[in-house]
């Protein structure tokens, strides 16, 4: 799930608490947190949760499902593994996982009524909370045979996350995460959407510090250091970078009805670079 850089969710009149056993909602006031080593290694298990679910997705989904099919399925999961869903009922959220059809870019909605088809491109994004911890992570799926333009922008998000992991390591800073990312995007002819960028993850599913996908003087480049969590969540459309949200207050699409794709892990800072918390290959 997203932070909103300039609205940090849709507003809401009362702010709901979390349910399924998470804590109240909030923004830590702990500032970036280092996290201890047993620490770590909760958060290894949350996002190994988040980690197998979303391989399973990859594999299982097809045309003819709906998207309220695949979130009964991952919150299914994810309860099975003694996890709690991270999203649901976050701010209000009403669902286990944001889920985006082709020129959908963030926080769509599950609906029995939206039927999943062959050349569909499929983001699905979900967070696992357990023992205290969030993991969080995003893949875009290719839904049957899709076009060679559909591929070739899911394939440049999923590299432009990985230049950016690249750049983790104590003693860079965002700015060298991010002006990876966004060198590579460009370099390929797509647009980094800028009203959402990446964020801490921990105790809480959205901590400081921001984590942007483009060079911005706007945002405080912080210096990485050992310890730190991060959601790493670069989102790119074919066109215009520019969004709208729908009436449902949620689900944000692109302005010219482009094709939109994004890749997201959750990433351990190390001393000498980075651990990826929810690596699908080791599941």
């Amino acid at each position: 799930m997203k932070f909103l850089t300039n609205l940090f969710f849709p507003e809401t009149k009362e702010i709901r608490k979390q349910s399924g056993g998470l804590p109240p909602l909030r923004q830590s006031r702990r500032g970036i947190e280092i996290k201890s080593p047993g620490e770590i290694e909760i958060m290894r298990q949350s996002s190994k949760i988040v980690a197998k679910v979303l391989k399973e997705i990859s594999e299982i989904v097809e045309p003819g499902m709906t998207t309220a099919d695949v979130d009964t399925y991952v919150e299914k999961r994810i309860r099975e593994m003694g996890a709690t869903p991270s999203f649901k009922g976050y701010h209000g959220y009403p669902a286990s996982i944001c889920i985006c059809l082709n020129n959908e870019v963030v926080h769509g909605i599950p609906s029995k009524k939206k039927v999943i088809r062959s050349g569909d491109i499929l983001k699905v994004d979900t967070g696992a909370f357990q023992q205290g911890f969030h993991g969080d992570s995003c893949i875009t799926v290719a839904v049957g045979k899709v076009t060679e333009k559909a591929e070739g922008l899911m394939r440049v998000a999923e590299e432009s996350l990985y230049q950016g992991i690249e750049q983790v390591k104590a003693g860079n800073c965002l700015l060298d995460i991010a002006g990876a990312i966004e060198d590579h995007v460009k370099a390929n002819g797509y647009s980094v959407v800028e009203d959402f960028t990446g964020h801490g993850v921990g105790r809480n599913l959205h901590e400081l510090p921001c984590v942007f996908n483009f060079r911005t003087n706007k945002l405080p480049n912080v210096k990485l250091r050992a310890g730190m969590t991060l959601a790493i969540e670069p989102i790119l459309n074919a066109g215009s970078k520019h969004t709208r949200t729908l009436r449902d207050r949620w689900t944000v699409v692109t302005v010219d009805n482009a094709l939109s794709a994004q890749f997201e892990h959750t990433v351990l800072v190390t001393e000498n670079g980075y651990e990826i918390l929810t690596d699908r290959s080791l599941v």
